[in-house]
């Protein structure tokens, strides 16, 4: 499979036409809307984000088959991915978590006893768990990366660690799910149960990508950082 599935040449407003999840991924890689007729190669100039990097990171998002070699990886400039990394976390702590707890809210509120309780105290449970999963990387694996990449032999820590601890941050997404479909009483009947289920696929999805973009392009690339800097 080619390395690069999308053009640069392209006009970035066919792509988010072609593919509207990417319209999420505009913010969180620096690129703001407004870009008119103008390609992905001059946008990207235009917005101080390297081109390959912009690429990668679509091609991972929309192609579920896309695993970029290593040389593609190491041929890619790859000092937005922390930054990118980072802004995720945001997106999701911020923004799409909340989105989700205001539905699951207004759900509750139509319940009585303790199956209500049960959907918010699950949630909140969770929120906590990706908070911490989050202060963690940004804590100890992102300044390990950042050390790295600007040549500093940082032996404080290691990749090895991250694959060791690495939690699924998105399965208990599909227990919730789980929990909404088995428990929720029929008439609850009303947007938030539709809205909820759509946010917590559409959450799901993306920390997948998340996920896979740690293990499969910033685990490659800080292996190949630490064998080079810290023999």
């Amino acid at each position: 499979m080619k390395s690069r599935l999308f053009s640069s040449d392209s006009r970035l407003s066919d792509l988010i036409t072609a593919h509207p999840s990417l319209l999420t991924l505009l913010t969180r890689l620096g690129i703001s809307l407004g870009f008119g007729d103008r390609s992905i190669a001059d946008v990207c100039e235009e917005s101080g984000v390297d081109t390959s990097f912009f690429l990668l990171i679509c091609n991972v998002y929309t192609f579920n088959n896309y695993v970029p070699s290593t040389a593609t990886i190491l041929g890619t400039d790859m000092t937005g991915l922390v930054p990118y990394l980072e802004k995720s976390h945001r997106y999701y702590v911020d923004k799409r978590l909340p989105h989700i707890e205001l539905h699951l809210d207004a759900i509750a509120q139509k319940l009585n006893g303790r199956i209500g309780q049960v959907f918010i105290s699950f949630f909140k449970e969770y929120k906590r768990e990706v908070v911490a999963h989050f202060v963690h990387e940004e804590n100890d694996v992102f300044p390990h990366i950042r050390a790295l990449m600007g040549g500093e032999k940082d032996k404080t820590y290691s990749i090895g660690e991250f694959l060791h601890t690495h939690s699924d941050i998105e399965g208990k997404l599909d227990d919730l799910l789980n929990i909404v479909f088995k428990y929720l009483p029929p008439q609850v009947d009303d947007d938030n149960v539709v809205d909820v289920v759509y946010d917590i696929l559409r959450l799901s999805e993306d920390l997948k990508k998340h996920t896979f973009i740690e293990e499969k392009i910033m685990v490659p690339l800080v292996q190949h950082l630490e064998n080079a800097i810290l023999k």
